[in-house]
């Protein structure tokens, strides 16, 4: 939001420095992020007056122009095609610093002999100056500019650059900082008046209006003036629509902008001739209906969006843009000037679907207060009635179904003092309070009753009266102090710290983490197959989402782990190791979406970088599983892989991740069909844990382990068993005998020395003891009982 000082000026006696005045406005929360000052560099620059128009002797469109500076007149060389006697204009004497009309670089202005004729100075246009891009003639000055004086003491400005807060729509207007700094410095405010002269006959009799949606048109008000003359605007009105980045069009259209940036709320006008019926009809737009907006484009309607029409169709879109066929043109003669206030929701959907960002557009959806309809309303027909010579009729019409009453706000001195640390007296909280237009009284209990004003639609509950005595108090003068009493013992949630541990162990172990947008596209979750039935088949659909590629949020994390390692995949030919911690996103129904933290991990390409010793191998299933198993060993886990059928995964290559009889996750490698889908070539290997599972088995303290006093005792056993007994169910039945230490498999086998039917699985058993060192004959007795319990169980026997 772009606000300039003179136009402040107007409104509240300021007396601070600008830069004084931009720190104060910065600590109340409206943050000036920048000032741009208008003619800083206009020295040598005055007002001036032309008092005689020459033919130049040696050029037939250049003339010699005479100018009165007050102290001295000067002749000077100048082919702009405005020149008149007695305009007052901008004259640039040598020395000053201007900007070339051409190529629009800063240059020093030097003493030129043009044509044969000596000419110190010029006549300057707007481009010359900086004002606007302007370069057809030169910048002429109001009548009653005084002669001589420095131009930047006449036209100079100081542009605060603001940047509002999404809550305060007040504070989007020149109005609204008014309020602010006057409410900041104890200055008065004071407002312009809105009275102008009306015509004998009402508007009604006129003009009809219609909200047939009240749900998304709160409030609809008219004017109507007649007997407009469109022209351009004075010089003030367009310097202040520059100042704000505004391209003035003409009178009435720039009166709409200039009081959408005086009050903050938009309007729009409308040729009355062209209004079918004189009958305004606020509706939702019809299935199929077009329009052809002000900047010459087809739109396509649906039934989502609000219009503005007549008897015979819509003429704009409401709050977003208005159409071509009701457009003010220069043979307009009558204006009906709409100011309304619409639903927020609604506006953003409408802009966004059609692609429209506009002034008027961000205004709506910061949600302004239907309030303000009249206010501007009646400001916009004044100036239009002034600059464009009309008469408006008697009255307006003002349409508002959505009328509320707002009950005051109590506010108990004590809570005050608690939230802010500091005690302010009842006469300090009502002064600040009022200062911003709050209506406010004390009742019996001594605790205040505040109304927000009218322009406030930000004020919902206690804490942000609170908020408004701090911020025109002044942070600043919150005294500091030391705290009461220690600052509580930090008690951090289990899951951060789960998360950190995770982190540091996977970047230990090569990968990267990777961090992606929580929405994304059907397209890319209908390249994973998914499990009929459960809560990932079917994902969220966003109710208004911004973009295709974002319209669902995340069932899992593996969509976007792939995307992002297909993209690297086409620069990197080495390995790659990504992760993603996150949370996803399941449905229930009738309730609202269980959102579980998921770990999720790809391996793929080489395991090793390639040398002279070879690093071709590529991950596969046992990478990702000595991954997973090392991760939980970390945290003191053992885990036990299990029989899974993951749709996404190799049939032959996944195992479920199992905890205490608790499945955790799974790991494997990806389906042949998803690489495809993706453009992956090459196994790539997956991992997913449920942090939430993880979480129940990480909390607690682990118990202290001594480091072993006495050597180990290695046996190696081979065992046949049928092929449908699992090594799993072989580890568990050994190392559930005591003195067995560790149990590691180091040999599978399948083939002619053993029975059809039979496979081999060779075991080293490490036997310790951590009370005195071990005897064959001790361990020779727990070998046996493990081979007795494997026979009879199991129907294993020792492979000879």
């Amino acid at each position: 939001m772009k606000v300039s000082l003179s136009w402040l000026k107007e409104y509240v006696d300021i007396t601070l420095p600008p830069h004084k005045l931009a720190q104060r406005l910065t600590l109340a929360g409206n943050e000036v992020k920048g000032m741009q000052v208008v003619g800083g560099s206009w020295e040598f620059v005055s007002v001036g007056e032309i008092t005689a128009i020459n033919p130049h002797p040696n050029a037939d469109r250049l003339r010699l122009v005479t100018v009165n500076l007050g102290t001295e007149e000067t002749t000077v060389v100048c082919g702009a095609p405005n020149l008149r006697c007695d305009d007052k204009i901008a004259f640039a004497s040598v020395g000053a610093q201007l900007y070339d009309g051409h190529s629009g670089k800063l240059s020093r202005l030097e003493p030129a002999k043009i044509r044969g004729v000596a000419s110190r100075g010029m006549v300057c246009s707007e481009k010359e100056l900086g004002i606007s891009e302007s370069h057809q003639g030169i910048m002429v000055l109001p009548e009653d500019a005084p002669l001589g004086m420095p131009l930047a003491d006449y036209l100079g400005d100081v542009i605060f650059d603001l940047d509002i807060t999404p809550n305060r729509a007040d504070c989007l207007s020149v109005v609204g900082i008014a309020r602010e700094v006057s409410a900041l410095t104890g200055q008065g405010l004071h407002l312009p008046r809105a009275d102008y002269a009306e015509s004998a006959v009402p508007i009604d009799q006129q003009v009809s209006v219609s909200v047939i949606d009240p749900e998304l048109c709160s409030r609809y008000s008219a004017s109507l003036i007649t007997g407009v003359k469109i022209g351009p605007s004075p010089a003030w009105l367009q310097q202040r629509l520059l100042a704000y980045g505004m391209r003035p069009i003409n009178n009435v259209v720039d009166v709409t902008n200039y009081v959408m940036v005086e009050y903050g709320q938009p309007l729009h006008a409308f040729d009355y001739q062209r209004i079918r019926g004189g009958k305004i009809i606020v509706r939702r737009a019809e299935a199929g209906e077009t329009l052809d907006t002000l900047d010459g484009t087809k739109r396509s309607l649906d039934d989502n969006m609000l219009v503005i029409a007549d008897e015979k169709g819509a003429v704009a879109v409401a709050g977003i843009m208005g159409g071509a066929a009701s457009e003010v043109s220069e043979g307009t003669t009558s204006i009906l000037l709409e100011a309304a206030n619409f639903n927020a929701a609604s506006i953003h959907h409408t802009g966004s679907a059609l692609r429209l960002p506009s002034e008027a557009r961000m205004r709506f959806e910061r949600g302004i207060r239907p309030e303000l309809t009249v206010v501007a309303l009646k400001r916009a027909t004044q100036l239009i009635s002034k600059l464009g010579g009309g008469e408006a009729a008697q009255g307006l019409i003002d349409v508002y179904p959505g009328r509320a009453d707002h009950e005051p706000i109590r506010l108990s001195p004590g809570k005050l003092e608690r939230v802010l640390g500091v005690g302010f007296s009842p006469e300090q909280i009502t002064g600040a309070l009022t200062a911003l237009g709050f209506t406010c009284r004390t009742d019996a209990d001594g605790d205040l009753w505040a109304a927000a004003p009218y322009w406030r639609g930000d004020i919902r509950h206690d804490g942000d009266l609170i908020e408004e005595v701090a911020r025109i108090v002044g942070y600043d003068k919150i005294p500091m102090t030391l705290l009461s009493r220690p600052i509580p013992h930090q008690s951090p949630e289990p899951v951060f710290s789960l998360k950190r541990k995770l982190r540091g162990i996977l970047v230990g172990y090569g990968f990267s983490e990777i961090v992606t947008y929580s929405l994304t596209s059907l397209e890319l979750l209908r390249r994973l197959p998914m499990e009929p039935g459960s809560p990932d088949a079917e994902p969220l659909r966003m109710a208004n989402p911004m973009t295709f590629e974002q319209e669902y949020l995340r069932p899992n994390l593996r969509a976007n782990l792939l995307t992002t390692l297909a993209a690297n995949r086409r620069h990197e030919d080495g390995g790659i190791r990504l992760f993603e911690l996150g949370k996803v996103y399941l449905t229930r129904p009738k309730d609202l979406p269980e959102e579980p933290e998921v770990l999720c991990g790809l391996m793929s390409g080489p395991r090793l970088e390639h040398s002279w010793h070879g690093g071709d191998e590529l991950f596969g299933f046992y990478d990702a599983k000595g991954v997973v198993e090392a991760l939980l060993a970390h945290l003191g886990i053992a885990a036990d892989f299990v029989e899974s059928n993951d749709p996404a995964l190799h049939n032959a290559k996944q195992a479920g991740i199992m905890v205490s009889g608790n499945k955790l996750g799974v790991i494997g490698e990806l389906h042949p069909k998803v690489l495809t889908a993706f453009e992956i070539t090459g196994p790539v290997c997956l991992f997913e844990i449920n942090l939430a599972q993880l979480l129940n088995f990480t909390v607690g303290h682990r118990v202290f382990q001594p480091v072993a006093r006495f050597p180990v005792v290695e046996r190696d056993i081979a065992l046949v068993l049928d092929e449908q007994v699992s090594h799993a169910r072989v580890q568990e039945i050994i190392t559930g005998f005591p003195l067995v230490a560790q149990v590691t498999i180091f040999d599978a086998y399948w083939g002619k020395q053993v029975p059809a039917g039979k496979k081999s699985l060779a075991y080293r058993i490490v036997f310790r003891s951590l009370e005195h060192t071990l005897t064959d004959t001790e361990v020779d007795k727990v070998q046996q009982k493990i081979l007795t319990k494997l026979s009879r169980e199991l129907g294993a026997t020792l492979r000879s």
